[in-house]
């Protein structure tokens, strides 16, 4: 008798393997690794988080499934956030939705927006999640190049839209390579997805990380756009909130049922002592973040110095946002060739620029956001003797 065999399905093994996973069982391989890797930041949440949620009263509520899109006094600090902040203010063409994270927010997204088979544009470098869920879903994933210094090319865009086109994602500042795009990129960005009738889906989840005087913008602030723009927010940088999983999303009215309809199936509700969690949070604002910017900054600045003193290997476009570089080698070594033997060989941990859509050279991101005052100097160090060492 035959035994029938198993498999997946096709649509998951087109799917890219998940890099933070294989990089994680790398350093657990290699103890004392300190990681530029996985975009986390070195600070936890406001203590003030920790007081507010020991101190809750016991009550079916907290162990009751919440409103499929949040709570409402959530809802209601986020909104006030969205006007003073982000200059979008909420009517009733646009809806507010509270997730498990930007990258379920994400997902919502695509899923709402889309039939199998159609097409969304992506810029390369593209940041992973956003290509993995397009596939997921049986879409197809437009990748367009950028400009040598990561900024977008309005021509390029404009060339890779189809009838099948159904949106247009923009990421700034941006993962993997750090670039802030300019309000103008961004408004004729916006402006193009109006004329030709798709959705501009912003991600925003590293708006409070820029430096010297580049300042952040938000699509989702251009007049009359709420009808096709979806901004994407998230509390994991900002506020040390990764492994809390809030994000929240700003949608077009119309989109509201479907996105209701994919989160209540896979989520039902974000976790409601995590979202009283982020009420504290957004309270206290974006000064929290703005205390722990300088140190962010110090290791971005010692880490780029550094980078420089090898610039006959290494190219290093100057980025102002986030908390990545994105660095092209001069090595025949692939990128995640030269992460194997970085962390094997110097214990220190990178992404290959391989998963961000980044294959005509040997590209590596390195996420410095981690770094505190201790690991900064030791990270960065090991990190160019590696380079030299493996290169040169």
């Amino acid at each position: 008798m035959s035994i029938k065999l198993f498999n997946t399905s096709q649509r998951m093994s087109n799917v890219q393997l998940p890099i933070i996973p294989i990089i994680s069982n790398l350093i657990k391989k290699n103890p004392g690794t300190v990681s530029l890797g996985q975009g986390v930041v070195y600070y936890g949440p406001p203590q003030k988080v920790f007081d507010a949620i020991t101190q809750l009263n016991y009550s079916p509520d907290y162990h009751v499934y919440s409103e499929v899109e949040g709570i409402s006094n959530l809802r209601s600090i986020i909104i006030e956030k969205l006007l003073c902040e982000n200059k979008i203010n909420l009517n009733n063409k646009s809806d507010l939705i509270v997730s498990a994270g930007s990258n379920m927010a994400f997902m919502n997204a695509v899923m709402a927006i889309t039939d199998p088979g159609d097409e969304i544009i992506l810029l390369r470098p593209y940041y992973f999640n956003h290509e993995m869920a397009i596939n997921m879903i049986s879409c197809n994933a437009i990748i367009v190049d950028t400009k040598s210094n990561y900024q977008p090319c309005l021509d390029k865009i404009m060339n890779a839209i189809t009838p099948l086109t159904k949106a247009i994602v923009t990421v700034s500042p941006n993962n993997p390579s750090g670039a802030v795009y300019t309000a103008t990129v961004l408004q004729e960005i916006n402006k193009l997805c109006k004329e030709k009738g798709i959705y501009h889906i912003s991600d925003e989840a590293y708006e409070y990380f820029t430096y010297g005087e580049i300042e952040h913008f938000s699509p989702g602030s251009i007049s009359n756009s709420n009808e096709y723009t979806i901004s994407l927010y998230s509390l994991s940088k900002a506020y040390g909130f990764a492994s809390w999983r809030i994000g929240y999303m700003v949608i077009p009215e119309h989109l509201s049922l479907s996105v209701k309809k994919a989160q209540d199936t896979y989520l039902i509700c974000p976790t409601r002592i995590a979202q009283e969690a982020a009420i504290t949070a957004l309270k206290i604002g974006r000064d929290y973040t703005k205390s722990h910017l300088n140190q962010i900054e110090n290791a971005r600045n010692k880490l780029y110095a550094e980078l420089q003193s090898i610039n006959n290997i290494c190219v290093v476009p100057l980025t102002m946002g986030a908390f990545y570089f994105l660095i092209k080698l001069n090595t025949t070594l692939t990128g995640m060739e030269l992460v194997d033997r970085l962390i094997n060989k110097h214990k220190i941990a990178v992404i290959p620029g391989e998963t961000f859509g980044m294959n005509d050279g040997c590209y590596l991101r390195l996420s410095y956001g981690a770094l505190n005052k201790e690991k900064s100097e030791m990270g960065t160090q090991r990190l160019i003797r590696g380079l030299k060492e493996i290169i040169a």
